[in-house]
Order: structure tokens, then sequence, then C-alpha cells
């Protein structure tokens, strides 16, 4: 049986990570108890759970990690300032880790590999350095922005300012000293705790509960009611299949105000060139998984299939395909006229537009009667 090495043991992390929690479950009721629960605490650990918690989701994951869109400087700032408030290291250490985590997914150099278990995915590799921490090269990128090697240099006592000191000097403009205490623990050290949690869940329980839509490849997996709690983090099936798209809930019902917010600051202009993954390549790999789920089914099923059937299937699966390389390369074609402007009629230019949209239509129905094809293997099997 292997010993326990203490001195791996990563104890700033550890000392923080216990008691903040220690606090919240401690100190916040007896505060509660003594003072009572004011609407003024709510609001300003409602408002503080999501400066922070946007910050994390907005701008480390989907801004610095993945690139999926530019920001304008206050944007940038803002997203650094509070999201050092979530105390989950700077954003240069966080990106590098996450980067590591999707080029590694349950791998060995994955830093929170969930085959080694729920609690390591979780919280478990903060607490215990079991090799020595990653270099920064896979943010080398990322290190040339001035405004995030500030944040990294300064980490501790920005996170300091804005995480404790600003939701307790808040509290004191409103109330005086007890309202400061209130607003120390409450928005500052139970609304930490949450934050954290609701970011660790995404490391373990989008790993281990829900649906893969998308891709089998990982543990990765959609999940509606996580996403609920980390801002459309939940959709996680759908970010390791596309992690350069700006949203995660890519289905106009599914919650996400991660893509809200960046959606609405794309608007008002503090964002520009939004990352998205045309539909008909996302529902592509959904219907290449369907495929596949189907393909397996068939070879284990003792039910008897038509050969016409199963023709159907796959003759549909084909016509996809080639309707697939077609949409793909008639695509790639009228985009590189058009980012690279070249010296072409407009006719030629409007030509290769309308190649496009053909190739599209011919894209669409393939897909239409490869549902219909599987809704007939489907019913066969039932």
């Amino acid at each position: 049986m292997p010993t326990f090495n203490w001195k791996l043991v990563n104890w700033p992390n550890t000392i923080f990570l216990v008691s903040t929690l220690f606090v919240s479950l401690t100190a916040v009721p007896l505060y509660i108890y003594f003072f009572g629960l004011t609407w003024f605490d709510a609001a300003l650990f409602l408002v503080f759970f999501a400066l922070t918690g946007l910050s994390i989701t907005v701008g480390y994951h989907r801004l610095f990690s993945h690139l999926t869109f530019k920001a304008s400087w206050p944007v940038r700032l803002g997203t650094l300032v509070f999201g050092a408030a979530a105390f989950e290291n700077s954003a240069l250490r966080w990106a590098a880790d996450h980067r590591a985590h999707h080029k590694h997914v349950d791998g060995e150099e994955d830093p929170y590999d969930i085959t080694k278990g729920f609690f390591h995915a979780h919280i478990g590799w903060m607490l215990y350095n079991g090799k020595p921490e990653a270099p920064l090269d896979a943010v080398k990128d990322l290190q040339h922005d001035s405004m995030l090697a500030w944040q990294h240099r300064w980490y501790v006592p920005i996170a300091i300012l804005s995480g404790f000191a600003l939701p307790a000097l808040c509290g004191f403009l409103w109330g005086g000293w007890t309202a400061a205490l209130g607003g120390f623990l409450i928005a500052g050290v139970a609304r930490i705790v949450f934050v954290n949690h609701m970011t660790f869940l995404i490391n373990s329980l989008s790993h281990t509960w829900g649906k893969q839509p998308y891709s089998k490849r990982c543990t990765a997996r959609d999940n509606a009611v996580l996403a609920f709690f980390t801002f459309g983090e939940g959709y996680h099936n759908f970010h390791h299949a596309f992690q350069h798209d700006y949203r995660n809930g890519v289905k106009a019902w599914q919650f996400d105000p991660t893509k809200w917010c960046i959606w609405v600051l794309n608007r008002l202009g503090l964002v520009r060139d939004v990352r998205r993954v045309p539909n008909e390549t996302i529902e592509l790999a959904e219907i290449a998984e369907r495929q596949l789920q189907l393909c397996l089914k068939l070879e284990s099923s003792t039910t008897p299939i038509a050969d016409q059937v199963k023709r159907a299937l796959m003759n549909a699966h084909d016509r996809l395909q080639q309707a697939s390389q077609h949409w793909e390369e008639r695509k790639a074609e009228y985009r590189r006229a058009a980012e690279t402007k070249m010296q072409a009629s407009r006719e030629r230019l409007a030509e290769l537009q309308r190649d496009f949209r053909e190739a599209n239509a011919r894209l669409r129905q393939a897909m239409q009667e490869w549902y219909d094809a599987h809704q007939l293997v489907r019913a066969a099997l039932a």
C-alpha cells in the first residue's frame, strides 16, 4: 500500500479551500442567527456571484483559454479583476491548465483527469502536488498581453481586494460595521465557496453524469441541470467537440447565460470576431454519433432486420457523406474568395455563393433522407 507523502500537499490551496468552506459552514450561519439575512446581504451575494462566476466563464474560459472572441480592454480588465476575486488562480495559470485538459483529456497529462476518480477531478488535483506545476508554455500567445501579465504578477492582492475587501466595503457603506462583516462573510467567503465548486463541478460531474450527443471520444457530457448552476458550462460534451465556439448551450432553448452575455457585449460593440461553428457541422456531428450507436445496436440485435432497411440506412449515410464533402469544398472555396478578397468579378463571387447555397440545400436534403432511414431502422428494431 503506497504511503502518503505530506511533502507533496499543496498547503496554500488546502488551507484556503478548507478554511473558506469551514467559515461558510460555521461563521456564516452564526452571523445570520445573530444579525439576520437582509435583502442587501442576499443581493450583494448574487451580484458578486454573477460578477465572479461570469468572469470565469466569459473571461478565463471562453475568452482567454479558447479565444472564442476578441474583447475590448474594459471587458478584459473587468473579467481579470473579478476573475481573480473567484480565487481560482491567475488567468494565465487557469488557461494553461484548461488547455492541457483539452489536449490530454482523460489522460495522464490531464490536470483534472476524471479517470483518477471523482474527488481528484473535483478538488484533489489542487490539494496534492503529485508532480511539479506545468510551465506556461501552452499560453505563450497570452503572455504577450500586458493586462494578463499584470494580473498574473499581482494576482493575490487583486484577489484579496476584489474578493474580500470590496464586498466588505460595500457592506460598510450600506450599514456600517455589521453590514461590512456580512459582506465579507456572505458576498466574500460563502460566495467564493459557491463559485469555486461551480467550476469544480465542470471538471468532475460533467465528466461523469449526462448525455453525449456529439461524441463519445472522451468522458465529457452534456447536463442541463448542471448548466443551470454553472452559467451554461454544463453542456460539456458540445464544448469538447467544438471548443472554439463561443457557445456551450448551442440550442436556442438551452440555458447558457455566458453565451447570452457575450452576445449582448457583441451587440454593444465591446467584443468582436465572435466564433461559432456552422449549424450544419454541429448537426453532422450529432448524426455521426447516432449512426455509430445505431450500427452498434444493429450488430448486437437479435431482431431480424430486412436487408432493404439496412441498405436504405447505408445508402442514406453514403449520400450524406458525399453531400457533406461537397458542402465543405464549396464552403471553403467561397470563404477563401471572401476572406482573401481575390481579384474576381462580382459575377464570379455571386457564382461561388450560389454554388455554396446549392451545396447547402443538397446537404439538407441528404440529412432529411438519413433521418427518414434512421427512423425506419429504429421502427424495425422496436
